[in-house]
C-alpha cells in the first residue's frame, strides 16, 4: 500500500487589506473636512461613500473572507455597509422618503460606536496602528453621536471633524505602511504588530 499524498494549498492572493483601509480612511478624511467647516456637504463626499468607503471595502471584507480573517471581513464589509447607509440617510429624504431626526441619528452613530469599541478590543491582538485607528473612530462615532443628540453647537462639531481626520489619516497611513511594506520586504512604515 502506497502512503496517501498531501497536498499543501499556498494561498497566493493579495492582501485586500490595504484596499479597505485606504477606502475607509480616504472617505473618512474628505468627510471630517466637511466636519471641521472646511467646505459644505457635497456630492464628492457621496460619491466617494458610494464608490470607496462603501464598494471597495465590501469587495476588500469578502476577499478577507476568502483568506479566512473573520476580524477584516467582519470590519471592512460592515464599513462598507456603514458608508452605503450613511450615503441613504443623507440622498433619500432628497427623493422624497422621510429624513432621519437627530435623535435617530444619535442612536445609528451610537451603535456604530459601540460596533467599534468592541472591534477596538480585537486589535490589542493585531497592531498598535489598528489600534490607533479604531480607538479614534470609537470616539469619532460617540462624539458624533453626541453631536446630533445634545447639539453643542458648531464648534463641538467642528472638534469632531477634527478628531476624524485624526482618524482617516491613521487608517491611510496603516494601509499605505502594507503597501511599501510589502514592496519593499522590510518595515518602511512601522506598524507595531503585536507579537502573540
Amino acid at each position: 500500500m502506497s502512503e496517501p499524498t498531501v497536498t499543501q494549498i499556498k494561498d497566493t492572493t493579495a492582501n485586500p487589506a490595504p484596499l479597505g483601509l485606504l477606502g475607509f480612511g480616504m472617505t473618512t478624511v474628505l468627510l471630517n473636512l466637511h466636519n471641521a467647516g472646511f467646505y459644505e456637504l457635497n456630492g464628492m463626499i457621496l460619491a466617494m461613500g458610494i464608490c470607496y468607503g462603501g464598494i471597495a471595502q465590501v469587495i476588500a471584507g469578502i476577499m478577507e473572507w476568502k483568506k479566512g480573517n473573520t476580524f477584516a471581513t467582519a470590519a471592512f464589509t460592515s464599513y462598507g455597509f456603514f458608508w452605503l447607509s450613511l450615503v441613504c440617510l443623507i440622498g433619500l429624504p432628497k427623493l422624497g422618503f422621510t429624513a432621519t431626526n437627530d435623535t435617530a441619528m444619535s442612536a445609528y452613530l451610537a451603535m456604530w460606536g459601540l460596533f467599534t469599541g468592541v472591534m477596538f478590543v480585537g486589535t490589542f491582538r493585531l497592531s498598535v496602528a489598528l489600534q490607533v485607528v479604531f480607538g479614534t473612530l470609537t470616539i469619532l462615532f460617540f462624539l458624533l453621536a453626541y453631536a446630533h443628540f445634545a447639539k453643542p453647537g458648531e464648534g463641538f462639531e467642528h472638534f469632531a471633524g477634527y478628531e476624524g481626520l485624526v482618524c482617516g489619516f491613521s487608517a491611510i497611513y496603516t494601509g499605505l505602511a502594507q503597501v511599501l511594506n510589502e514592496l519593499y520586504g522590510k518595515v518602511v512604515l512601522p506598524l507595531g504588530v503585536v507579537k502573540r
